[in-house]
């Protein structure tokens, strides 16, 4: 009898040792370099659909800096208790323009294939029509791929590096459109 409750009670040892080795893996994996987040709303159609799954690779930006183009999970500047996502347009120290429906990097058109050529990029309440915004050393210009249904830098100005979570990195749900985000050409 004794022999059976020694056994009983290795293997409830056993399994509460997966269970807490298997919570240490996640959570170190959670908080350090990968986490997921769901899309709420339209700001980023046609690219990414209201309740998408993504993955945010948290890794990438310890190592190398965010590009033009990267679609980044962001700390709201207003609240930061919401998370974001956007698309980044305008990188440190350069300037970005929005003048007749495009939006100028250095004075340069943005190319943007990744939007259908009908869209056009208003101006907002922080950028407004031919202004030119000039970014920080740390500073951000990120905008919604659905330029008419996106809350913006247009409407409150540049996101801080320190506000940026990670870069999307996979989209997992729905099934129909698993896969890694890739990465838009210039």
């Amino acid at each position: 009898m004794a022999s059976l409750f020694k056994k009983v009670g290795s293997f409830f040892l056993d399994i509460i040792e997966v269970v807490v080795t298997a919570l240490a893996f996640f959570v170190v994996v959670y908080l350090f370099l990968f986490q997921p987040h769901q899309v709420k709303g339209n700001s980023m159609y046609p690219n990414f659909y209201d309740k998408e799954y993504l993955l945010t690779d948290k890794v990438s930006y310890r190592f190398g800096e965010p590009e033009r183009g990267d679609v980044i999970i962001f700390k709201a500047p207003r609240n930061e208790e919401y998370e974001y996502i956007k698309r980044i347009i305008g990188l440190p120290n350069e300037k970005v323009m929005i003048s007749e429906g495009h939006v100028f990097v250095n004075n340069q058109q943005l190319n943007e294939a990744y939007l259908p050529p009908s869209y056009q990029t208003r101006a907002g309440t922080f950028a407004s029509e031919n202004q030119i915004i000039s970014l920080g050393g740390s500073e951000y210009f990120v905008l919604g791929d659905n330029r008419s249904h996106s809350s913006d830098s247009r409407d409150w100005g540049p996101v801080p590096e320190e506000n940026i979570i990670g870069k999307t990195w996979l989209r997992y749900w729905p099934i129909n459109r698993i896969g890694t985000i890739k990465e838009p050409a210039y």
